[in-house]
């Protein structure tokens, strides 16, 4: 995998962009120059997101999402090695155990 997130991802599996892979190392998301935890969907190119909104779910059960426009800067939040240990079981390389 790379260290670049990728243009386009989504939380949700029903969508094409939702990849598993990328999602399980933990993406962060500061928009604007905040942090951002509630991000349901991004997109780099555009320079936007969309939020949940409230509690609020349409017909099929998905959140209802607001897409706001500005400065996105996803990254990752643990390394590829990490990520791919977690997912195994095993300590990752580079941590010590005792």
């Amino acid at each position: 995998m790379t260290d670049t997130p990728p243009d386009r991802l989504s939380v949700n599996p029903r969508s094409p962009l939702y990849d598993p892979e990328i999602l399980s190392r933990g993406i962060g998301i500061r928009f604007n120059g905040v942090e951002k935890t509630n991000v349901e969907e991004y997109c780099i190119s555009e320079g936007w997101i969309k939020v949940a909104a409230g509690k609020a779910v349409d017909r099929k059960g998905n959140p209802m999402t607001i897409k706001l426009k500005g400065e996105v800067i996803p990254y990752f939040e643990r390394p590829a090695a990490a990520a791919a240990a977690d997912a195994e079981g095993e300590p990752a390389p580079d941590t010590a155990e005792d």
